[in-house]
């Protein structure tokens, strides 16, 4: 697991805020956020929204720039921007600028906000993500300044982010499904069957739009 990512996990508690709670942060466009990063994970709608941006297949941009693997916990094809060099920088970072600004990612656009889904009884776990509290949380960047306060609700606001974001939580869901579902084909199926899998669901999921329209439908 990359090491930002077990950060939060480890300190979830401490690290959650409100919607309405107010925090301190000003982006100073200094691109730190933007290097040592292997976490910045991707939905099917950053890639579409990615690729429209730069005018490519969504094919064409997970060749120049993204990469996949099998989750440990979700046994489902995650997608990633690929960090480059010793520094791990994002790939989409030119002159300390990023080239799809205007259609980023949505973990980088709320940062340094997160968010996460907590499930209601932890013993039946995320079942259902309409049944989960979504939680966001905040921790100091180490980057920008504090010459700013935010309420997370006006935050996400003004990146187009809805606080009811339906198609987060129902990607959500699809990930709890599709992850309950390959764990039963794992027990059946031998690697060479389970490749095929993954490799007929991270097609399906992540590349099989038409760019002419619109995502949602």
């Amino acid at each position: 697991m990359d090491e930002r990512l077990k950060n939060i996990g480890d300190n979830l508690e401490s690290m959650k805020i409100g919607l309405d709670e107010p925090f301190k942060f000003h982006c100073t466009m200094c691109g730190e956020c933007c290097i040592h990063r292997e976490d910045i994970l991707l939905s099917p709608k950053d890639i579409y929204n990615m690729a429209k941006e730069l005018k490519l297949s969504t094919e064409d941009l997970f060749k120049l720039y993204c990469e996949t693997y099998i989750g440990q916990d979700s046994r489902i094809p995650i997608a990633r921007l690929k960090p480059r060099g010793q520094d791990k920088k994002c790939p989409l970072l030119k002159n300390r600028k990023c080239v799809v600004h205007k259609a980023k990612p949505t973990v980088c656009a709320m940062f340094p906000v997160g968010r996460c889904l907590i499930a209601v009884d932890m013993k039946k776990g995320l079942g259902d993500s309409t049944q989960n509290k979504l939680q966001y949380i905040f921790s100091n960047p180490g980057c920008g300044d504090n010459s700013e306060t935010h309420t997370v609700r006006e935050y996400l606001e003004s990146f187009g982010i809805p606080v009811e974001d339906k198609f987060f939580m129902k990607w959500y869901q699809t990930i709890l499904d599709m992850g309950n579902l390959f764990r039963k084909i794992e027990k059946v199926e031998n690697q060479e069957t389970m490749e095929l899998v993954w490799t007929a669901a991270f097609i399906g999921i992540y590349l099989r739009y038409d760019m002419t329209q619109e995502f949602e439908p």
